[in-house]
């Protein structure tokens, strides 16, 4: 799935990571998911401290998790996170993986001390350019607070959801299943 410059570049990023990973696909025998798999294997194999799993968690599918090693996924990516998207993969990678997030140690205390129970939704195109702002901005949330969940989710492999949803332009974000 990614070329060899593109793993090198990877291989290089991922030697930030300062604690173990998982990867947590749910498949389905969708080419999407073929695809989706091809990437996860080229991920896992850039880094000793990234292991992949396949199990069906009750989420979408295509999709995967992405958990510091013994907990539950609270960065999610409903699709392939190719094109703009593959940057917010390479942060949430690393930001699970225990390397700061570039925020000041205020922002980042306000983000950990944020009380309730948040689970975001961005629904978002691989060709959108104002998405991966988004994305990274709540997996950055996401990673650095329990309490909050996100995910991402490719408009153009999940039509139904965007349909029953009338989502009318991307980025669109549901906040505990309401629009934000």
């Amino acid at each position: 799935m990614l070329d060899s410059a593109l793993k090198a570049q990877l291989t290089a990023y991922l030697e930030r990571l300062q604690r173990p990973i998982e990867l947590i696909a749910m498949l389905d025998n969708s080419p999407a998911s073929q695809e989706l798999l091809a990437l996860l294997e080229d991920v896992s194999a850039c880094s000793p401290l990234v292991s992949m799993v396949t199990r069906d968690d009750g989420e979408r599918a295509p999709s995967f998790g992405i958990a510091a090693l013994g907990e539950a996924p609270r960065v999610r990516f409903a699709g392939l996170p190719m094109g703009h998207e593959f940057t917010s993969l390479v942060l949430a990678l690393l930001q699970v993986g225990g390397h700061p997030p570039k925020l000041e140690a205020d922002v980042i205390a306000q983000i950990r001390a944020l009380d309730g129970d948040f689970a975001f939704e961005t629904y978002m195109s691989l060709s959108c350019q104002n998405c991966p702002d988004v994305v990274q901005a709540l997996n950055t949330l996401a990673a650095l607070n329990p309490r909050i969940r996100h995910v991402a989710i490719d408009g153009a492999l999940f039509q139904d959801e965007v349909a029953q949803r009338q989502i009318m332009a991307v980025p669109t974000v549901f906040l505990n299943g309401q629009v934000f």
